[in-house]
């Protein structure tokens, strides 16, 4: 494969004709380019995804180049940018250079002379992501340990966040797993009034409902077999602090019933109790569900979810905050170097390139993992691509196989089988692996999940060499 391929390239220019020309060129050496109209739906784009080069014209009607320039530099200030121009002056040229851009070109140019300014700028990129130190100070874009971002998209969450802070309102936070949604609770509550106060969390799907029950609202003695002395539940704990409630997707119809009536009355009675106790908590809720749908499927209470659902908060995954990526690696590689006493100055482009095209299906508790496994094993003070050792990448590298040409028809079928076998294998353990990230390497639930029975789920796992053991 053309080493090319590895580099995304986007094009931003109000001209079709321009666009198209700049495409043609670009993909004939290899190379995958993005096409924009202007500079909005440029930056939209860079967003969405991580670019080696921006190629970008001067003269726009929606956000001109400078724009582009000004806000590259601040989204994503290491990807190198090159602004075109039909209109070259001395003072557009020395403005665009004071503004950060890579190289000046004046329209018309060569396609040799674009191509040879795209490999100038990947390498310089290249060169700046070998030597880069990435241990560098947490920013201040940041309103929770480890809960960091740059991003408009993590932007818009932080300002909610302090928006809903100082108000006793319900918040549901809502996320793929490895999102961060309790990192988001804490931020709420220790922006909060109640900072002094009990946070109290607590797993919904980790007990079985009776016991979930006797967790949330508490229990008297005698209540049921094995209740040998009464015990307050969390909603009790946590009065005048804040309960967070995490995949509440999973409550029973019976504890949603029980639980939208400790809401509408601000009070607790305990399992086998008579007497309701007055609570005063802030209540965060959370799941990796869309509660609208099982509200329509019938599984999740309309009235609870509108009274859940006051303060939405959306977590956006990593894949689609890419440009946050480099802020994670820098706090992970400081948080784990500093816990083994080791000393890493930072990533080899090779690793930086592997995790920007990798698409953590795990999110950020996926990359926290990537980051700890890579300190432990990596030699020397960079970590280079091998000691990533990315899991659910399709580009893991299988055995290859030594081709005799068959000489007849059943040799032919075995050679044929032996060739799916290695192009399938990449495929089912990014499916395993993405599964068991999802589902905190938990086999039922990553069994359920995929529609696959358990024993033929740990059948795959067996043939693919995985063990579970090693990531619990």
């Amino acid at each position: 494969m053309d080493e090319n391929t590895a580099h995304k390239i986007l094009v931003i220019d109000d001209e079709a004709i321009i666009r198209e020309g700049l495409r043609q060129t670009l993909v004939m050496e290899g190379y995958q380019v993005t096409a924009a109209q202007n500079g909005k739906v440029g930056m939209e784009k860079l967003q969405k995804d991580n670019f080696s080069v921006v190629i970008s014209d001067l003269k726009m009607p929606i956000m001109g180049g400078i724009e582009v320039l000004k806000t590259i530099s601040v989204l994503q200030p290491n990807v190198p940018v090159i602004i075109i121009t039909g209109f070259a002056t001395v003072d557009s040229a020395v403005d665009a250079m004071k503004n950060g851009a890579f190289e000046y070109l004046t329209k018309p140019f060569l396609p040799d002379q674009i191509v040879e300014k795209v490999q100038a700028a990947i390498k310089k990129r290249l060169l700046n992501l070998e030597a880069e130190v990435i241990t560098e100070s947490i920013p201040d874009e940041t309103v929770a340990d480890s809960f960091i971002g740059k991003s408009t998209a993590m932007q818009k969450v932080f300002q909610r966040i302090m928006q809903v802070a100082p108000t006793n309102s319900s918040v549901l936070i809502t996320g793929e797993s490895g999102t961060g949604k309790e990192l988001v609770a804490r931020a709420i509550h220790n922006n909060s009034p109640r900072k002094d106060e009990a946070f109290v969390a607590i797993d919904c799907n980790s007990l079985p409902e009776n016991l979930l029950e006797s967790e949330l609202f508490g229990h008297v003695k005698g209540s049921f077999t094995g209740a040998s002395q009464s015990k307050p539940g969390l909603f009790t704990i946590a009065s005048g602090g804040s309960l967070f409630l995490d995949e509440i997707a999973n409550l029973s119809m019976a504890t949603q019933a029980k639980l939208l009536r400790v809401l509408q009355q601000r009070e607790v009675t305990p399992i086998g109790g008579t007497k309701p106790t007055p609570i005063d908590i802030r209540l965060i809720a959370a799941t990796n569900r869309g509660l609208d749908k099982l509200v329509e499927e019938g599984t999740f209470r309309d009235d609870l979810y509108f009274r859940l659902n006051i303060i939405p908060i959306g977590l956006p995954p990593l894949r689609e905050r890419s440009g946050d990526i480099p802020l994670l690696i820098g706090y992970f590689l400081k948080k784990f170097s500093e816990d083994i006493g080791r000393t890493i100055k930072g990533l080899s482009a090779d690793a930086h390139l592997a995790l920007r095209d990798y698409p953590f299906p795990g999110n950020v508790r996926e990359l926290e993992n990537i980051i700890e496994r890579s300190v432990v094993l990596s030699h020397g003070d960079t970590i280079q691509r091998d000691s990533l050792e990315l899991p659910s990448q399709l580009d893991i590298e299988s055995e290859s196989v030594d081709i005799v040409a068959p000489i007849n028809t059943d040799e032919l079928k075995e050679v044929k089988r032996k060739a799916r076998e290695l192009a399938v294998e990449p495929v089912e353990k990014a499916f395993v692996y993405a599964a068991l990230e999802r589902n905190n390497w938990n086999v039922t639930k990553a069994a359920e999940e995929t529609g696959m029975l358990r024993p033929n789920f740990q059948a795959l796992l067996k043939k693919l060499g995985i063990s579970v053991k090693d990531h619990i």
